[in-house]
């Protein structure tokens, strides 16, 4: 089950439609659907959560703890509003879909992609590409 918690004033505007959205890249990855706890938060919130369980005195965007069982996904995914905000700047493209590919990263991190080396950051990308194309909001 694609859960959505929020610790700051952000709301989903449709919480069903990334479900279902979430739910279809786990599927396309031959990989079954656990509990996945979004929760949405601040840079200050997220910074907290870095330095005491990462050790890492850095803002970030994503933040994944992977509690899969093989195939069978399960996790808790936080992600700092504020950086997908600036992100979406630098990278000049919206806050929607800045927040779809943070979203789908997290995901993809519990499928198995990597992205520490080059190689493997493009990859990623390229699965995150693939899986933002997934996304649709039906009439």
């Amino acid at each position: 089950m694609i859960s959505f918690n929020y610790e700051s004033d952000f709301r989903l505007s449709n919480e069903m439609h990334f479900s279902k959205w979430i739910s279809s890249v786990i599927l396309s990855e031959s990989k079954t659907e656990g509990d996945i706890n979004y929760i949405f938060c601040d840079d200050a919130y997220l910074h907290q959560i870095n330095l005491e369980y990462l050790n890492h005195d850095t803002l970030t965007d994503i933040i994944s703890f992977d509690y899969s069982e093989g195939n069978f996904l399960h996790g808790d995914i936080f992600i700092s509003i504020e950086r997908v905000e600036d992100n979406a700047l630098d990278f000049k493209v919206s806050f929607e879909e800045e927040l779809k590919r943070v979203m789908v990263h997290g995901v993809l991190h519990y499928c198995g992609y990597k992205d520490k080396s080059k190689e493997d950051e493009l990859i990623m990308r390229s699965k995150e590409e693939e899986k933002i194309a997934m996304f649709h909001v039906e009439p």
